[in-house]
């Protein structure tokens, strides 16, 4: 017998050589049955895997979000087969699930795919789920894998995936008696029949590795759930995503442009789309400022011997754009923090004065493959909210509260309800003492005790340099968006030896956390588009309110009225175009301007206006003065 560890921390005894599946069986048939796949060790790992001694096993159902993902990793398995039986000519690249839910994967074919055929794959998987076909795995060397695509197969693409990697044994999963077999490291599910519901979403032009200059291949999506009802509710929310696309309402709103022929990645910022990241970046100063952080400003670019010194130029060459100045190298910065160091090191800081909190709302320009780009959720320049804290050891854990109770505040004034904390821990490869780890990870653990929220652990999951909370939050629609970071770094603190005096007069090293609340901004401005279907509360509307004179009689009403709320600090504009005044108001409705106000004969004599507000509503002699009170008592409350 050998002891295994329960989620609990109760440990069970189970014959040797017992599985996954057997341990499940023996706590609960009823577990047993749900079960889809398991955690071994902080590990994703298949319900047929051996036991061993003191392994730390949790056994997860539909209701674990990780089993999600390997319920529809097997389902682009699945699909996979499907297609290659349907397309012999089709050579399967990459499959992955994606998050928050669903799956993709990239084919070489000669001829895109139809509507017609993605019916027929819909059809082909159907068949394979109910014939309940189990997930086989075999396991064989690199160059027997590598012999059996270039001969048998005669698939490049996973040629070479596998000549890249260090593995020495490959793993490979069938769900057909081997008829089709596919390169996997896993895990799966235990057999086809776990997916009880599965829908072929649509099909999409992609890049081999996303390089346009390699060969274009067909992504077909699709989304695999453990129920018909969950399956409808996903397909509802795809088809109000839809409505909500922030490349479309960017567009309709005037905000911003993205289109490829002045540069892939490189987003025009309209005046509109400027004014909204302004008040983002106002409340962020005022926010950071109150905080006690300094607000500092870093180059966009530095010699090449900050990068070597960084370990950019080691680790993150291929993302970077490099600048050739009068025969010298210098790079454009891809991230922040080097320049954050150097001013730290610009003069000797005494444990007295730390913590030392700085911050930046800096650019970076990070070359991603054009086939990556995506509106502006994914670009190649774009402006990070760094900051960089530097603290005493006995400091981390109020520094890490400080940082958790911002993040709360900012999601809370920007009208999120739900938002999930991720703790990661030490990965295989790290750099740093296991002191160092130990401390700073229960440091993190602790303050999110201490703010009484509630975490989940990604074993294993750390950055090589440091254990780090990741924050996801979830939108109108329930879609979930990685934002807040806060990464311990015991990396640059030692490349740019970053240090302070002690109480003993040495110098020592301080802890550094690197973190960011929205991320990119301009990323956090497009889901605050769709979370928000473009209508933006009063205090991050570009336009507050918008002032329509009925005849050209009342111009020069409707400009006064401006004038003074303006005056005030409400942004607010008058419409003097030819059009007639329904076409103006149905013109304002569409831009989702927050109040629309006519001014006529009869607002002229009282010296009121009409103030038609968002869903139609209509209010007759109000006085501007009033109004205009509302309004700022609605940006003073973030509303």
């Amino acid at each position: 017998m050998v002891k295994v560890e329960l989620p609990d921390g109760s440990k069970i005894d189970v014959p040797k050589g017992a599985t996954v599946y057997d341990v499940a069986q023996q706590i609960s048939p009823r577990l047993a049955e749900a079960a889809i796949a398991a955690k071994m060790n902080g590990r994703l790992v298949d319900l047929n895997k051996k036991i061993k001694e003191n392994d730390k096993l949790e056994i997860l159902t539909d209701k674990s979000e990780e089993s999600l993902h390997v319920l529809n990793h097997s389902a682009a398995h699945i699909m996979a087969g499907a297609v290659v039986d349907l397309f012999p000519e089709a050579r399967p690249t990459i499959g992955p699930s994606i998050d928050p839910v669903g799956f993709y994967y990239d084919f070489y074919i000669n001829e895109p795919f139809t509507q017609e055929d993605l019916e027929k794959i819909q059809q082909k998987v159907e068949e394979v789920i109910a014939a309940d076909a189990p997930f086989l795995r075999e396991e064989i060397t690199k160059e027997e894998a590598i012999k059996y695509y270039e001969t048998e197969e005669k698939n490049k693409f996973k040629v070479e995936i596998l000549k890249e990697s260090e593995e020495a044994i490959m793993s490979f999963y069938s769900h057909d008696q081997g008829h089709f077999k596919d390169l996997c490291r896993g895990p799966h599910i235990p057999s086809s029949s776990k997916v009880k519901a599965i829908k072929i979403l649509h099909v999409s032009s992609a890049f081999w590795r996303g390089d346009a200059e390699r060969e274009s291949l067909q992504r077909v999506y699709g989304v695999a759930f453990t129920s018909e009802k969950k399956l409808k509710k996903h397909l509802k929310m795809l088809e109000e995503a839809k409505k909500r696309d922030h490349r479309v309402l960017g567009k309709q709103l005037d905000l911003f442009d993205t289109a490829d022929e002045w540069g892939p990645g490189m987003p025009l910022i309209f005046p509109k789309g400027r004014t909204i990241l302004k008040v983002m970046g106002d409340f962020w100063e005022k926010e950071h400022k109150k905080s006690g952080y300094k607000i500092i400003q870093t180059p966009h670019i530095f010699k090449e011997l900050v990068w070597e010194t960084s370990g950019h130029t080691e680790y993150f060459l291929e993302h970077m754009f490099p600048v050739d100045l009068r025969g010298e190298k210098w790079y454009v910065k891809p991230m922040n923090c080097p320049g954050h160091m150097m001013i730290y090191n610009r003069r000797s800081y005494s444990y007295r004065e730390l913590p030392v909190r700085f911050s930046e709302m800096g650019t970076v320009y990070r070359y991603e493959l054009s086939g990556a780009l995506h509106g502006l959720f994914r670009i190649r320049g774009f402006t990070q909210d760094d900051a960089h804290l530097f603290m005493l050891p006995d400091q981390l854990e109020d520094e890490i509260v400080g940082v958790v109770e911002m993040v709360n505040h900012f999601y809370k004034t920007f009208g999120f309800k739900e938002w999930e904390f991720f703790i990661s821990t030490k990965p295989e490869y790290a750099i740093g003492t296991d002191e160092g780890w130990d401390h700073a990870t229960k440091s993190l653990m602790r303050a999110m005790e201490r703010v009484d929220i509630d975490y989940k652990i990604k074993e294993g999951e750390g950055a090589f340099y440091g254990p780090k909370i990741d924050v996801d939050v979830k939108d109108a629609i329930g879609r979930k968006w990685q934002l807040a970071t806060i990464q311990v770094d015991f990396n640059l603190p030692d490349r740019f030896d970053i240090n302070y005096i002690g109480e003993d007069g040495q110098k020592h090293r301080p802890f550094v956390i690197h973190r960011t609340i929205y991320g990119a901004t301009e990323r956090f401005l497009a889901i605050i588009i769709e979370h928000y279907a473009g209508k933006l509360p009063v205090w991050l509307s570009p336009i507050q309110a918008i002032v329509i004179p009925i005849t050209d009689n009342h111009i020069e009403y409707a400009k006064e009225v401006v004038a003074n709320l303006q005056r005030v600090g409400i942004r607010a504009e008058t419409d003097l175009s030819g059009d007639r005044m329904e076409y103006k108001i149905r013109q304002a409705t569409m831009q989702k301007i927050p109040y629309i106000l006519n001014v006529g004969d009869k607002e002229i004599e009282s010296q009121t206006i009409a103030v038609r507000s968002r869903g139609n509503k209509v209010e007759f002699g109000i006085n501007p003065k009033d109004f205009a009170k509302q309004v700022l008592n609605q940006i003073e409350n973030y509303e």
